[in-house]
């Protein structure tokens, strides 16, 4: 059985993370970093790479408290 969590651009990832109120903080070289509106706690970083793999997106999901469905909503 395959993975359920898709293999996806960065700009796709960010898109849908502005949608639950994350903003664009700083880069440093190729990861850009990304904090929750009015929760400084929650912060991801997302490599701005040709793609983001399964594992890497599982982990930014969990970072941000965001639950694959919700997520996958928003693309």
């Amino acid at each position: 059985m395959g993975s359920k969590y898709p293999v996806l651009s960065p700009k796709a990832v960010i898109k849908a993370l502005e949608k639950f109120g994350f903003q664009y903080v700083s880069q440093k070289g190729s990861h850009a970093k990304y904090k929750k509106t009015g929760n400084p706690t929650k912060v991801v970083i997302i490599p701005m790479h040709n793609e983001i793999a399964k594992g890497t997106l599982k982990s930014i999901l969990e970072q941000a408290a965001i639950e694959l469905d919700d997520f996958l909503k928003q693309l």
